[in-house]
């Protein structure tokens, strides 16, 4: 066969072959579909190994929760949501924080978790106390409802932080406050380094407010307060990995 015979035969077999690729089902995105117009992590995100982070009597030794409790400034009368409740251990705090006119939402993506809890709540007549499921993107928080929501030492598991971020954005009252509680250390190994925190929640319109290392929290406290402006979600600009800055300040 010529050379000019043969072309016209290598251009019908590149022709199939990309037919061929055109025909192959795209790559499964496996993330929830209320995400995908956010952008995605780029970060591991921890395994949830367990709804308790530790021993209770262990953290009251060293004064955990009261810690938490007043650098927040929870008192009576105040809306605070617990997210990532698990076992309660910051559920049943909060409601004898706040008092019988103070209401506490406790919130997981763990069915059985909640389920111990109710049975906990019901046990210790917590009447301030209600229950919701939520979901990895979405903390599914009534909108100007809380004085306070809190992430203790689970926000490293959240998968889909700019979507779940930026859902629990309009959930605040005026004034109110995001307090997270966490580990310095990298998010596979269950903590998550404090720039990479200020970065995410400043990315989706919070910004810091205060900071503190405490040996009595086995990490560190980070206080938002909402931006002016949330971003729509095609204007969020992710975060990328970089070496952990040192924070050292008290406060900002």
């Amino acid at each position: 066969m010529s050379r000019a015979a043969a072309l016209p035969s290598i251009a019908l077999a590149l022709l199939a072959t990309l037919a061929v690729a055109a025909c192959k089902p795209a790559a499964k995105d496996d993330r929830p579909e209320s995400a995908r117009g956010f952008p995605r992590a780029d970060r591991p995100v921890a395994t949830v190994v367990s709804t308790q982070f530790s021993n209770e009597a262990e953290r009251d030794n060293r004064n955990e929760a009261s810690t938490v409790m007043d650098l927040a400034g929870i008192g009576p009368g105040m809306s605070v949501a617990d997210i990532g409740a698990g076992e309660g251990y910051y559920t049943v705090r909060l409601a004898d924080r706040v008092g019988a006119k103070g209401r506490v939402l406790a919130q997981d993506i763990d069915g059985d978790a909640l389920r111990r809890l109710a049975l906990r709540v019901e046990h210790d007549r917590l009447d301030n106390v209600s229950i919701k499921p939520g979901a990895e993107d979405d903390p599914r928080l009534p909108e100007r409802s809380f004085d306070r929501v809190f992430l203790v030492h689970m926000y490293h598991e959240v998968a889909e932080p700019y979507a779940f971020l930026w859902r629990l954005w309009p959930s605040l009252k005026a004034g109110g406050k995001v307090v997270v509680v966490d580990a310095d250390k990298p998010t596979a190994r269950h903590g998550i380094a404090p720039a990479l925190l200020f970065c995410e929640m400043e990315a989706v319109g919070f910004r810091l407010d205060q900071f503190h290392r405490k040996p009595e929290l086995a990490g560190y406290y980070a206080q938002f307060v909402v931006a002016p402006v949330r971003p729509e979600p095609n204007g969020i600009r992710p975060c990328r990995l970089a070496p952990a800055k040192s924070v050292s300040a008290q406060g900002r």
